[in-house]
């Protein structure tokens, strides 16, 4: 398939990244799913299709906004991340949003949560699951990877991938801390115009929304587009 680029010829798990086989996405935030994910769900959801479970609401990136208070800023992040899945070619119903308190995953009940993700998961009747990498160093992201191994042990019926995003970005020695893995390496290519519309659809990252918060948090432009426009990187989970 155009933009398959796999280490082995009959790699067991071809099928879900050639889109003919469901899997759902773990997002710690709104934005995750399109930077490290996009053409993957493009490929699904031209196909067998796909569901992306946002764990938090997204609304602690600009702490100093009076304007954009953290209610109000995520609603506008949910929205947000509904807008990029239509880009990606999916609905609304493609997505469950959690709501979690953003940058704080740490305090929630990791049974309450890793339960609900098994209820919902299994609701989509995927078997494979995408999860951020554990050497993301954003706690966030660690959290979800950890809620991730812990639904492993009792679903061991299930597939569990890792994608990165910070490591991918802050880890000068990312390409020798992965290449144990055997990772798959997914170029975009018919995808990533459909995948920098989905990016663009996350405004309030970019720094187009909020005006009074100059500390407030933006994806860096080098950031944005090594994701938007080089190959997606994933490995079966360690």
């Amino acid at each position: 398939m155009g933009g398959l680029r796999m280490n082995v010829a009959d790699h067991p798990d071809q099928a879900v990244f050639e889109g003919r086989e469901k899997f759902v996405v773990l997002a710690p935030h709104p934005d995750d799913e399109s930077l490290a994910c996009g053409a993957l769900l493009a490929r699904a959801f031209a196909g067998a299709g796909a569901h992306v479970i946002c764990l938090t609401n997204g609304s602690a990136s600009h702490p100093g906004s009076r304007a954009w208070p953290p209610e109000r800023l995520g609603v506008l992040r949910c929205a947000e991340l509904t807008r990029a899945i239509e880009c990606l070619g999916g609905t609304a119903r493609n997505l469950t949003w959690m709501g979690l308190p953003d940058a704080a995953l740490y305090r929630v009940d990791p049974q309450d949560v890793t339960a609900r993700l098994e209820k919902t998961i299994a609701r989509t009747g995927a078997r494979h699951v995408f999860v951020p990498a554990r050497e993301d160093h954003h706690e966030d992201h660690q959290a979800t990877a950890a809620f991730a191994t812990a639904l492993r042990t009792k679903r061991p019926d299930w597939i569990f991938h890792s994608y990165p995003v910070w490591s991918r970005w802050d880890d000068p020695d990312f390409a020798n801390s992965i290449a144990p893995y055997a990772p798959i390496f997914l170029a975009p290519e018919e995808h990533e115009a459909r995948k920098r519309t989905a990016i663009a659809a996350h405004r309030s990252q970019l720094g187009q929304v909020v005006a009074d918060d100059p500390l407030g948090f933006v994806l860096p432009s080098g950031f944005i587009e090594r994701f938007a426009s080089e190959d997606e990187i994933f490995w079966r989970m360690p």
